[in-house]
């Protein structure tokens, strides 16, 4: 029996030329020096750390391996892969390399890749999640994020807190680890520098489940270019997107998502009632 397929049905499509303005790239800091009071107080202040070499030479290979595995269908067991819209009604009768370009992201696979358990699971993250949010933490979430060399598209400004049915104010912390160099021009990670001070945004379903253009446009941005292995840990409050991979180059990146451990698993989807704009009478 052939497994059913998940495409991501999000609109995509252009937006405005300064929605991602950034006028600063992160500045990044050693393993070492992340789990010092000086990074746990920039964390609390900015709402993200860019930590260099948080994988290092086979850890990143691995992660690279591990991520074909999964799209190639290898990893036995595996479901956990969206693909773009736009190849529904073809996806089946791609070649092995259009297949890779048809994939947009890929979820839930710590129970079925060691490789990637290791990263997600291990010392090294944990260590840091649980300095910078001074408490005990538990996986929740883990994905990979592919851009195609210029097809990537966009994923517009939200905050990830937004997707999640947790109290608010609950410690939430996301992982965003560079697989592939990421830069400006093939999608890297921008954020507006100490926006989860704010707190809450209203989303909208326009492009995606995001933030309002009109927000957003002419906000200047900080920008994290990473090197493969490099790491930005980030609050779940923090408005962040990542422009489209109009290069030639492709971008893969692992995400995990940590939370505060002592907090239960959510009953009751409440997270509409705060994030959601059409839900509250809003317009964008």
């Amino acid at each position: 029996m052939q497994p059913m397929l998940n495409f991501d049905d999000e609109q995509g499509g252009a937006y405005p030329r300064d929605l991602y303005s950034p006028i600063a790239t992160a500045p990044r800091i050693d393993v070492d020096a992340a789990l010092s009071d000086d990074a746990r107080e920039h964390y609390r202040e900015h709402g993200w750390l860019a930590v260099r070499g948080l994988l290092e030479g086979e850890a990143v290979a691995d992660a690279a391996k591990s991520i074909d595995a999964l799209v190639s269908g290898e990893v036995p067991g595996f479901g956990g892969i969206s693909y773009e819209r736009q190849f529904r009604d073809r996806v089946q009768t791609l070649s092995p390399a259009e297949h890779y370009d048809a994939v947009r992201k890929l979820y839930e696979f710590v129970p079925h890749e060691p490789r990637l358990a290791r990263i997600a699971l291990g010392d090294r993250i944990g260590h840091i999640c649980r300095h910078l949010l001074n408490c005990e933490v538990r996986l929740f979430q883990d994905m990979a994020l592919l851009k195609p060399p210029r097809a990537g598209r966009e994923k517009p400004w939200h905050q990830d807190h937004a997707f999640f049915n947790y109290p608010l104010g609950t410690k939430i912390i996301g992982v965003w680890i560079a697989v592939d160099e990421a830069t400006v021009a093939n999608g890297c990670m921008q954020v507006l520098d100490g926006g989860h001070i704010a707190g809450p945004r209203l989303h909208f379903r326009r492009r995606d489940w995001q933030i309002c253009d009109t927000e957003m446009t002419g906000e200047r941005s900080v920008a994290f270019p990473l090197e493969p292995g490099d790491a930005m840990f980030f609050d779940g409050l923090l408005p962040h997107g990542t422009p489209a991979n109009t290069s030639g180059e492709r971008r893969r990146a692992l995400q995990f998502h940590y939370m505060d451990s002592a907090v239960p698993p959510a009953k009751e989807p409440g997270r509409l009632a705060i994030f959601g704009g059409e839900g509250a009478g809003a317009t964008c």
